[in-house]
């Protein structure tokens, strides 16, 4: 017990010598308000743009799609949102969905159907360069219309009858599960139109979900405030703070303090001490943390290089340092997720690295080119990365130089012009292995690689389109056997785990192995 005081004293000790930051309660009742910290500035709350969790934790609080996740089973399933039903046709190449008609936007306007396919047609509209089109891809004429082989939105297949949105797919598919995402949510193109690119500021935007934006003080913090129109139940707290702090010591000094309520992430290099806290926090979730390689980039545009790299890391080594309970990683498919293969990919082989590096024309006397390997800014992923750098010195004699960018940035570098080696992590958008395959298809914007194949795009159609269970899995090897090992575009590191500080006068904190955080039933009580 007394080693367990004195480490905390020194953890706290250690904390409070950072850079101090002071808070604001924006005049709001602490006994009506909870506070969190977000890591990044959101790039924006455009949710037919935005493609990061900072944007999508907060876009997920104030708007609703047709469908929502349901997480008080123990198997995610879907619920009702704006659409109070559902159901498919045509061996679910035909779908059906009825639009509420008693939901109104925060400024009163009524929602309508054809405010929902107004999203839909902006998603898949090539001039709003959506990372997030390829979700649509399935409806008829979809991929042509952002392509631009078809120019009149009427030819993609979805139509309005009254209340109701039919869409006809070009296979079959789970369409629900899609509409379940913020890039399908509705838009009001008459908000866009006014206000531009500032439509999303807070004075300015229009939402449907249980909290609205009531404050943007960019790159400090977000205000949302209880939506007292939300059509169904509404969120138990009034205000919800959201600090924008990149420094992990100084969010803990908060927390210490009591200015803020919960921290989502956790540095790991202290997770030894702050395990061991009763406000401590934990759970798996369905996300592969994984490093990319810019296949068209020298040296690493040499296959056997990135087959030498990919079998000289030791995932262990990095599991082992950030002690959260993370599990090393191989294949594409994080664990946990059905399609989980421990064996699948390149696995940690020095005999095998040193064969594939001397194929690819190098040798440790005789090493490769230096390479860049790139991140945003957050502590881990710069330890990740200078672990890493080591081991590939090490075991390969290959040189790494390591660099970071703010979040915002990054994104940019990573559209216009990928380093060798960039690191990114994904959280399944629904529980199945698809979403993390369609990741790295041909038309994915999210696909920063360079690499394209068509045969697997074909197989990714056949996975979808089967409801044999294991003519399934067989597709998903093969798929996922030309990612990782014939093409070897990316090296999975990890499965994640989330780690959080609660306050204890925090009930209700959402926990879901979907790494989604929706804030309505959260309760905080005096202390």
């Amino acid at each position: 017990m007394l080693k367990m005081l004195l480490a905390l004293t020194l953890f706290w000790a250690s904390v409070s010598c950072t850079k101090k930051m002071s808070t604001t309660d924006y005049g709001l009742n602490p006994k009506e308000t909870f506070r969190i910290v977000v890591e990044t500035e959101p790039p924006t709350l455009d949710w037919t743009k935005s493609s990061d969790t900072s944007s999508s934790f907060i876009v997920d609080n104030i708007m609703e799609g047709l469908v929502g996740f349901d997480y008080s089973g123990p198997v995610i399933t879907v619920r009702p949102a704006l659409a109070s039903q559902w159901q498919s046709s045509n061996n679910a190449k035909s779908w059906e969905f009825t639009v509420r008609d008693d939901i109104f936007w925060t400024d009163g306007v009524k929602l309508t159907p054809q405010q929902v396919l107004d999203g839909w047609e902006r998603l898949l509209n090539p001039a709003t360069a959506s990372v997030y089109a390829y979700f649509l891809f399935g409806l008829k004429n979809a991929q042509n219309y952002n392509s631009s082989k078809v120019t009149d939105f009427a030819k993609v297949g979805v139509k309005i009858e009254g209340q109701k949105i039919l869409v006809e797919l070009n296979e079959p598919s789970n369409l629900p599960y899609l509409l379940t995402h913020h890039s399908t949510f509705p838009i009001r193109k008459d908000i866009i139109a006014k206000f531009g690119d500032r439509w999303t500021e807070a004075a300015n935007i229009v939402s449907l979900g249980s909290y609205k934006l009531k404050i943007w003080e960019h790159d400090r913090a977000l205000v949302l405030e209880r939506n007292e129109t939300f059509f169904g139940e509404l969120a138990k707290t009034k205000n919800v703070i959201c600090y924008i702090i990149q420094e992990q010591t100084t969010s803990l000094n908060l927390f210490k303090g009591g200015q803020v309520d919960a921290l989502k992430t956790l540095p790991s290099a202290l997770l030894r001490v702050l395990k061991k806290m009763p406000e401590y926090q934990h759970g798996p979730i369905l996300y592969t943390y994984y490093y990319g390689f810019n296949i068209n980039k020298p040296p690493t545009d040499n296959l056997n290089l990135r087959k030498a790299i990919a079998s000289a890391i030791d995932r262990k080594q990095i599991t082992e340092m950030l002690q959260g309970g993370q599990s090393p990683l191989s294949g594409w498919v994080p664990k946990g997720m059905f399609g989980y293969n421990e064996k699948a990919g390149h696995t940690f082989d020095l005999t095998k690295a040193l064969a594939y590096y001397q194929k690819a024309g190098y040798s440790l006397t005789n090493p490769a080119p230096k390479i860049t390997l790139a991140f945003n800014t957050l502590d881990d992923h710069k330890r990740i990365a200078e672990n890493i750098q080591s081991q590939l010195k090490k075991n390969l004699n290959l040189t790494v130089e390591i660099n970071n960018e703010e979040w915002k940035v990054y994104l940019g570098t990573l559209q216009s012009n990928p380093p060798n080696v960039y690191r990114m992590g994904w959280v399944a958008d629904y529980p199945d292995p698809y979403t993390f395959f369609e990741l790295m298809t041909s038309t994915s914007d999210n696909n920063h690689t360079g690499w394209e194949d068509p045969s697997y795009d074909v197989l990714l159609r056949k996975s979808a389109e089967t409801q044999d269970i294991p003519k399934k899995l067989e597709l998903y090897a093969q798929i996922e056997a030309k990612l990782l090992v014939e093409a070897t575009a990316v090296v999975p590191l990890y499965s994640g785990v989330n780690q959080h500080l609660i306050s204890k006068r925090v009930k209700n904190f959402p926990h879901n192995a979907m790494s989604k955080y929706p804030l309505k039933d959260i309760e905080v009580i005096s202390r």
